[in-house]
């Protein structure tokens, strides 16, 4: 079994620039994460575009949802910013209704960070691997994967106040 990432970029793959002090992307991490995580997954990893969360467009989430419904693999990961993510996966949800394709055999798990992997406090390696075991384990569907969690799509917001993705009806 393959496993398809997309990655998309978000804090997960931002760095901090010495000279400025922001945060920028240079390139993703996510080999050197599977890498360090002593991954034996049979993964495909494609960079579809590398910015926050927060400038991504509609033509972004339609790139992202047409990359999905090609996609040969049935289980897809995505890295993307943790603040509309929701908004990405509500996209995906809605083709999958709207739509006959083939996004509607397929496991698709977001999911990011939310300190950058560059740093030493940084989720994004823990949450990536809960995504993956959960890409291959939930049943078809399109779902968000943090903190050790998963939720289904319609199902979760990020509350900002304690850093962390929760539900939103117990």
């Amino acid at each position: 079994m393959k496993i398809k990432i997309f990655v998309t970029g978000g804090t997960f793959d931002k760095e901090y620039n010495d000279l400025n002090g922001q945060l920028i992307f240079k390139n993703t991490h996510l080999r050197e994460i599977l890498e360090l995580g002593r991954s034996r997954l049979d993964v495909d990893v494609e960079t579809l575009m590398m910015i926050d969360s927060l400038d991504m467009s509609d033509e972004d989430r339609e790139k992202i949802a047409q990359s999905c419904i090609n996609a040969t693999e049935d289980k897809i990961v995505i890295t993307h910013g943790t603040d509309t993510m929701v908004e990405t996966a509500k996209v995906l949800a809605q083709k999958i209704k709207n739509e006959q394709s083939s996004l509607s055999d397929k496991t698709i798990i977001l999911t990011g960070a939310m300190v950058p992997y560059v740093f030493r406090s940084s989720d994004g390696l823990f949450n990536l691997g809960a995504a993956l075991a959960f890409a291959q384990t939930l049943p078809k569907g399109v779902y968000i994967a943090m903190n050790g969690k998963y939720f289904n799509w319609d199902n979760a917001r990020k509350n900002k106040e304690i850093g962390e993705f929760e539900e939103l009806s117990s």
